[in-house]
């Protein structure tokens, strides 16, 4: 294989920058011609392209976002864009494609391996929603940033004796919720693949009132069944305590990737270019937690995750 391309798309997650670095930096080791493609499948196909070297990765594994950015594209959905996106990769003789991304890109990388292109997907979402794969590129980062807002935001609660209900994404999937509402102690977790009990929120909320505890922290991810409002207003009305809502948002994608992101970034997108290399493609790289591995892209597709119990049932115990 003489050139590859590499682009990302969807959400941007910390940890993107380390896993372009380490594609091109494989590629240029290799002696494999690697371009950028900017804003992912829309840059595709506006022949948004450019060769990438050595010097264009440096000093950027530290650097959230993606320095190839990241765009929506439902032009690439249809007929026209599809056949445009194949002209381009003919065009600039790319061998093979390397997408860094979420579930959606990985369906339209799908798309391009059934008509030809030799495509190899990264998975790279702070929802670490991939559910073939322990972790995804970002994770770890956001789920971080999640607990120094809790760490913050309990400071200011326990002074005002409030209970706290802090927004965390998560769409379709609990998964951040899940892990910085563990890590971080908080008394109730509300996620979109459990069903929401009021009762006993607002039950442990009154025990530990009741115990002296001056604070209460509930994690929502934003895909609960129960709207945030509603959730603050009830909690007030039930408990009789001061309760406010923080919705962190955005703050989530941002910020200098863990150690933890930038490695599993670097030995993916190493791993990448090595399936490439080796005549392997239509290939999804995973982690198990230790180590590496690969999955047929439309397998990887067709897995779905099942939330752990054990998780719930720890959560609950610690809160007491």
């Amino acid at each position: 294989m003489k050139s590859i391309g590499v682009l990302t798309s969807g959400g941007d997650a910390p940890g993107m920058n380390a896993a372009i670095r380490a594609v091109v930096r494989t590629a240029v080791y290799h002696k494999i011609t690697v371009y950028g493609i900017e804003r992912g499948y829309d840059g595709l196909l506006h022949g948004d392209l450019a060769e990438m070297g050595v010097s264009s990765v440096s000093d950027i594994i530290q650097r959230g976002g993606t320095i190839l950015r990241t765009a929506r594209c439902e032009a690439f959905k249809t007929p026209k864009g599809m056949k445009r996106a194949l002209e381009m990769l003919d065009y600039f003789d790319i061998e093979g494609l390397i997408v860094i991304g979420g579930d959606g890109s990985f369906r339209g990388a799908q798309e391009l391996a059934q008509r030809g292109i030799k495509v190899v997907g990264v998975p790279g979402t702070i929802d670490n929603d991939l559910p073939y794969t322990v972790a995804t590129i970002g994770f770890d980062t956001a789920v971080n940033t999640v607990l120094s807002a809790i760490s913050h935001i309990r400071d200011t609660s326990s002074s005002h004796d409030r209970s706290t209900v802090i927004e965390v994404m998560g769409r379709a999937s609990g998964e951040i919720a899940r892990a910085a509402g563990l890590a971080g102690g908080a008394e109730f977790i509300l996620t979109p693949e459990e069903p929401s009990d009021i009762n006993a929120i607002c039950r442990k909320i009154i025990q530990g009132k009741n115990r002296g505890k001056l604070h209460s922290i509930v994690i929502r991810a934003e895909g609960s069944e129960i709207p945030l409002d509603e959730l603050v207003q009830q909690i007030k009305d039930r408990t009789e305590f001061d309760t406010k809502a923080v919705v962190l948002g955005y703050v989530q994608r941002g910020g200098s990737p863990t150690a933890q992101d930038r490695l599993l970034a670097s030995r993916m997108g190493y791993h990448a270019v090595e399936l490439l290399k080796n005549g392997k493609y239509n290939r999804a790289c995973g982690t198990t937690g230790a180590d590496i591995f690969d999955i047929d892209l439309a397998e990887a597709l067709e897995k779905t995750r099942q939330v752990d119990p054990q998780s719930r049932v720890i959560a609950d115990v610690l809160s007491i």
